[in-house]
Formats: structure tokens, sequence, C-alpha cells
């Protein structure tokens, strides 16, 4: 018995040997130390002077404004002249489209103009 108790002991005592080893070397840590020569330390300016000054305006930014067009009323988009004579072919297919949902079938339309 009493050599469990001096096991207690010498175990509670290398414990606090440890934990005071720890606190003193946060305490050299803690310690100011000197800048080294060619640094400089910053401070923080006072709330007040901070308000003081205005905030930087930036010139606002340029946006490029293109021109929407509309389509006629024929609904081609883009407009231009294919020629005299031109007619419109398209062609209209079913296809697949593999969804995550499964796959379904949609319609897809190919139009080209061709000479008349």
């Amino acid at each position: 018995m009493v050599w469990m108790g001096a096991r207690m002991l010498f175990r509670t005592l290398a414990i606090w040997l440890v934990l005071a080893g720890v606190c003193s070397l946060l305490a050299v840590g803690a310690e100011a130390q000197t800048a080294p020569q060619g640094t400089r330390a910053v401070q923080a300016l006072p709330a007040d002077e901070s308000s003081a000054q205005p905030p930087v305006r930036r010139p606002p930014r340029r946006l490029r404004i293109y021109p929407r067009y509309q389509a006629e009323p024929d609904g081609v988009y883009p407009r231009y002249f294919p020629g005299p004579n031109a007619v419109r072919v398209c062609n209209a297919t079913y296809v697949q489209e593999y969804r995550p949902s499964g796959t379904v079938i949609v319609p897809r339309m190919n139009c080209v103009w061709r000479r008349g």
C-alpha cells in the first residue's frame, strides 16, 4: 500500500513539473521583443481618426451596350438576305436525351436556306 501511494505521489509531482515548464515557456514567449533594425511597427488608428477620412471613390465601370435585335414577324433570326428566290428548308426529328430522371424523347429542328 505504501508503494501505491508513493507511485501516485510521483505521478502527481511529474505532472506538476511538466505544467510548470509549459507555463514558464509561455511566459518567456509572451515577453515583448525588440524589432530588428529595418522593420517598422504598425499601430492602428483610433476610431475617431479613421472615420474622418472619406472612402476612396473609384470611377464607375464602363459597360458596353449592344443593340438587342428582335426577330421579324416570320421568327427568323439573324435576319440576312439569302438571295433571290431562296427557301427555308427545315428538318424535324425526334432524338433521345439521357437525363438523371431517365431517357426522354424530344423534338429537334434544324433549318437552312436553299436556293429556290
